[in-house]
């Protein structure tokens, strides 16, 4: 055990709360920065000798810094995991500041290493189902919040780490898990197939994504690192599904609702105009956005985390695993009524 620190930012959220558990069961010291009002339900129970709260405004240079004392390591986890263009300029302003903001102060702080947490959602998208690596230019056209945000973040941490900088940046897919509280994107499409009737007909949208299991993404940032190259970029993949393998999956492991007619383009644009209209209603964030289809509708985030398998030795595990995981954790939680819960077959209901 080092008596070195390691600063996580973001340490409260779904990725960065898993890493801070990861740490300490191996024995490292945290720091977990967190935003004032935080929750820090999914950080409680670890041993104090082990963990600090540190308190503070990522887009500030000195209250970063200040986190980091005794630190030699940082994991930059933090975002704003949000699809809301009425907040565009928010979320987009938030990764970029907070991203400026942790590596000036890892650069002050004359830091050893800094992981920075991209996404897939920075590489781009293609016409046909083929793989994307780290070599993929981003090119989505007048992109969505979330897109725009990453993509922006990364290219900052990459062109600090091609000024020397020690900055290593991971992209996952999307990431399944237990303990998925706000939810993310991933979470929500989860969580609303949990709610839906199992005699409803899921209508599929042409196109896929790459999905991976919580525990990969953790070790993959575990190590990068340990091992990642000063200046690259390591895709954290586990599998890549088409929309209609998704819910086939999820029809398979539940036994709820089977997948339908496939969707159209107009279709798909007036769910999204329903869910953004209904958000302006409620105040939640919407599940699905008009800049979304018009960004993703038919095509691809299919990736190939074969860099990463090379040079890191990341493996990739089943992803059927995590899908269990994640539902089992939902069916418990608040966000999925208990009969709907019940309605899942037994395989899958809580021990």
């Amino acid at each position: 055990m080092s008596d070195k620190w390691t600063l996580v930012t973001g340490a409260n959220g779904f990725i960065g709360s898993a890493l801070v558990k990861a740490l300490i069961a191996r024995g490292d010291h945290v720091k977990a920065l967190v935003r004032s009002g935080a929750n820090l339900a999914q950080l409680e129970g670890l041993p104090p000798s082990q963990l600090r709260i540190a308190v503070g405004d990522l887009r500030i240079v000195d209250r970063v810094y200040a986190a980091m004392t005794a630190c030699d390591r940082v994991y930059h986890v933090a975002a704003q995991v949000a699809v809301d263009e009425t907040k565009r300029e928010q979320i987009v302003r938030s990764s970029v500041e907070g991203t400026e903001a942790t590596l000036e102060a890892a650069r002050r702080a004359g830091l050893e290493k800094i992981v920075v947490t991209s996404s897939i959602f920075a590489l781009g998208a293609t016409e046909q189902p083929m793989d994307m690596d780290e070599s993929q230019s981003f090119n989505v056209v007048h992109a969505n919040a979330y897109a725009e945000a990453k993509h922006k973040a990364e290219a900052f941490a990459l062109e600090r780490a091609g000024d020397g900088l020690p900055v290593v940046v991971v992209n996952p897919g999307m990431v399944i898990g237990a303990g998925d509280f706000k939810p993310t994107t991933t979470g929500q499409m989860l969580v609303d197939y949990l709610k839906t009737s199992p005699a409803f007909k899921v209508p599929i949208a042409p196109g896929g994504l790459n999905f991976v299991a919580l525990d990969d993404v953790v070790q993959g940032h575990i190590l990068a690192m340990e091992k990642g190259r000063l200046g690259e970029r390591y895709i954290l993949g586990g599998e890549n599904l088409t929309h209609r393998e998704f819910y086939t999956r999820l029809s398979d492991l539940t036994g709820l609702a089977e997948p339908g007619a496939d969707l159209t383009a107009g279709k798909a644009k007036m769910a999204a105009f329903l869910s953004e209209l209904s958000a302006s209603w409620s105040g939640k964030s919407p599940t699905v956005t008009k800049k979304l289809v018009e960004n993703y509708f038919g095509r691809y985030l299919f990736v190939s985390s074969q860099k990463a398998m090379t040079e890191l030795g990341y493996t990739p595990t089943s992803l059927n695993d995590a899908f269990a995981a994640s539902l089992r954790w939902y069916m418990q939680s608040q966000l999925v009524p208990a009969a709907a819960a019940r309605r899942v077959r037994l395989e899958l209901r809580p021990a």
